[in-house]
């Protein structure tokens, strides 16, 4: 249990990668020839689905599309892995979010995150942007872990890329190659909603699994090497990119 703490999740959903399932269907979807032959084929983009996922309130089926625009939600003890554009997400249980359209009807320009958690991996582009009821993170590449706390707050890693984050009270530009976290407060603390927070709910191989159904790599994967995982760094003493109020 070193390589990732847990708080309130169970191994078994951050090891989703391990499944044999997913690791055949990770294989398709590349030899088919990833996202643009899907879409030219008119294929679903769909990679994984375990348990139950709903679309706009109606069943996903494992050959289905989900566009820009769609709400998704996933049921108890299942999850969804799913290719939009240059981006990829894995959407954990009990979560709910929407995708908003981009530039195109195959990009995303805005995440809303309204319960449960998801990992994503964005390619370099357009800043576009993941919300929750107290965040907006804008993002441009990079990848990233969010979820909602059964308490309110928002737990967002910047697991590696370049994220300006905002809340009511706080501004603040995240660089990271390995893994920068924070917890944000519904209300604030101190005159501040943003706390620096440990790596927690999400691994390594879950970024490497999703940036490679998009032809990436991750920071660490590029630059062959990783960092002390603690989540620290940000708003240690002496850090050179004090929080801007």
């Amino acid at each position: 249990m070193s390589h990732h703490i847990l708080q309130g999740r169970t191994e078994a959903e951050v090891l989703w990668h391990r499944r044999r399932s997913f690791l055949q269907a990770a294989a398709a979807w590349t030899a088919m020839g990833g996202y643009g032959a899907a879409l030219a084929q008119q294929r679903s983009n769909v990679v994984e689905l375990a348990g139950d996922a709903f679309v706009n309130g109606q069943k996903l089926l494992q050959d289905q599309y989900i566009q820009t625009g769609d709400q998704i939600e996933t049921g108890p003890d299942s999850h969804l892995v799913f290719v939009m554009g240059n981006s990829a997400f894995l959407v954990r249980q009990n979560s709910r979010m929407t995708v908003e359209r981009g530039a195109t009807l195959n990009a995303v320009s805005v995440l809303r995150l309204i319960t449960g958690a998801i990992v994503s991996v964005w390619s370099k582009g357009n800043s576009r942007q993941i919300t929750t009821p107290t965040l907006t993170a804008g993002i441009r590449g990079t990848g990233v872990y969010t979820e909602i706390a059964p308490d309110g707050r928002t737990y967002f890693c910047n697991c590696y890329g370049t994220v300006e984050l905002s809340t009511m009270t706080d501004r603040a530009l995240s660089r990271s190659q390995y893994h920068q976290s924070f917890w944000v407060d519904p209300q604030p603390r101190a005159g501040r909603q943003l706390a620096a927070a440990p790596a927690i709910n999400h691994t390594d191989e879950e970024l490497e699994r999703l940036a490679a159904l998009t032809d990436q790599r991750t920071a660490w994967q590029e630059l062959g090497r990783k960092g002390v995982k603690d989540g620290a760094g940000y708003m240690d003493p002496g850090h050179v990119h004090p929080l801007a109020r």
